[in-house]
């Protein structure tokens, strides 16, 4: 595979053959974040547990302290007052059975979460096959299915994200943008990793935290000491 100038250039930053302590691995990161725009930082953790089994599922939401430097757009399922207080919450879309048959009519998905009240659910479960292979759906793990679903957009507003396997038995989520700095990033790192090591289900066995990679959007992957992970979250 073929790389830019700059690439080649990061990747000389990056020593390959070295597990890094997180913060340094942050500090490396944010020195190959050399795009024109503001790079998002990536975490991937490959977990020692199988996908395929329900009980070794790993899933939830985090709000991390310092926010993810993008803005969201939430979209709420909601009638009469939890509409009304999904509205001065700051919701970006908010409705019932008119926004279901505008996603399923028109497409609209101009939002990146989408929270319901308990009792929209039975509407809701006809996006299933939309939202679904978006990540879209609301959940109760993920805290998106809520009767305070006023809460629940302001934590979506203030960075909340959500981390989940993979096929692969990997969690992929962002962490911030490079111009965080190192500190920031570090703080919603360890938030991070402290929630998936909370998580470790009573199935898995053996090392939990296999691997752990740190990446800008155009950079190089970091490799980090997944012994040092566990011991920092």
């Amino acid at each position: 595979m073929k790389h830019g100038k700059k690439y080649n250039e990061n990747i000389k930053l990056v020593d390959r053959a070295k597990l890094y302590d997180p913060q340094e691995a942050l500090e490396t990161a944010v020195k190959t974040a050399t795009a024109k725009f503001d790079e998002t930082v990536e975490v991937h953790i490959r977990l020692g547990v199988d996908s395929r089994h329900a009980d070794q599922q790993v899933r939830g939401a985090v709000v991390l302290p310092n926010g993810t430097g993008k803005t969201v757009r939430v979209a709420v399922f909601a009638k009469g007052d939890q509409a009304k207080a999904a509205e001065e919450a700051g919701a970006d879309v908010v409705g019932a059975e008119e926004l279901v048959a505008k996603i399923q009519g028109e497409n609209f998905m101009d939002f990146d979460v989408a929270i319901a009240a308990p009792n929209m659910m039975g509407l809701v479960g006809r996006l299933g096959k939309i939202l679904g292979p978006r990540g879209l759906m609301p959940s109760p793990k993920a805290g998106t299915v809520t009767p305070d679903v006023a809460k629940a957009v302001n934590e979506a507003k203030a960075g909340k994200i959500e981390y989940r396997l993979d096929k692969t038995n990997i969690i992929h989520c962002p962490i911030g943008k490079a111009s965080f700095g190192p500190e920031k990033l570090g703080e919603n790192f360890s938030t991070l990793l402290d929630a998936v090591v909370r998580a470790k289900p009573a199935a898995a066995k053996g090392q939990y935290i296999r691997s752990c990679v740190i990446a800008t959007t155009m950079g190089p992957g970091i490799r980090i000491n997944p012994l040092k992970v566990s011991t920092n979250a």
